[in-house]
């Protein structure tokens, strides 16, 4: 496995690094993962792209000052600060009709885990009208985690926001990007590792969640290539 440690010094730059990182692995065959804090930016998914209102959502997004961004992974608009934190596990993947289900349960597992290194107790599930709101979410005193994934040809990318603090800061920028795409929004259900008590260091968080994945990988060391990426 090859692990990307760090961030390229741009936003750009960093969301070439998570694309190269999957391409490399759908030409190998050698799963990468990587954990790690994107700058700030507010990433909106494909539904979001053809709403009616995503212009102004991504107008709202820059006047708070959060780039507008699209993503492949996922559905609605989820916010970065610079400490939230995601997850980018790239896997080869012969059937893309199949392991849908079990990449799901095993992504959603090991950031449970992770989150109760960190002392917070998150169980599955959700808030209701949370921020990408989906059914493999991770909760406790609101949304701390969600997990999503693409599959192409050779290849699935898992993909996991992680919400370590800043929620205030992340709700007020989702309540008019909501609005603005008409998707029901409850700011007060935005949760954070900080909101529930945990230990809201976002390193701490990485070095966890990176853990818990590599030990679920069962390899040894020697199996595992580290990366860090220049920035």
């Amino acid at each position: 496995m090859r692990v990307l440690r760090g961030r390229a010094e741009d936003l750009e730059d960093d969301r070439s690094v998570t694309a190269a990182m999957v391409e490399r692995t759908r030409e190998s065959g050698v799963p990468s993962l990587r954990v790690w804090r994107p700058h700030r930016q507010l990433a909106f998914g494909r539904r979001d792209a053809r709403d009616p209102g995503y212009q102004r959502a991504r107008e709202a997004a820059a006047e708070a000052l959060f780039p507008p961004v699209e993503r492949s992974v996922g559905g609605r608009a989820v916010a970065y600060t610079g400490t939230t934190v995601a997850v980018a596990h790239a896997r080869p993947n012969a059937d893309f009709r199949t392991g849908v289900g079990e990449r799901y349960e095993e992504t959603l597992q090991a950031i449970q885990r992770a989150l109760w290194r960190l002392d917070v107790p998150a169980q599955q599930g959700e808030p209701a009208d949370a921020f990408c709101p989906g059914g493999h979410s991770l909760q406790w005193k609101g949304k701390i985690a969600g997990v999503a994934q693409r599959v192409k040809k050779d290849v699935a990318l898992v993909g996991a926001v992680v919400v370590v603090d800043d929620h205030e800061a992340i709700a007020d920028v989702l309540a008019p990007v909501y609005d603005a795409l008409d998707v029901p929004f409850d700011p007060d259900s935005v949760g954070s590792v900080e909101r529930a008590e945990g230990r809201a260091d976002a390193d701490a968080v990485v070095e966890a969640v990176e853990d818990v994945f590599l030990q679920a990988s069962g390899l040894d060391e020697s199996a595992v290539e580290v990366e860090q990426v220049e920035g």
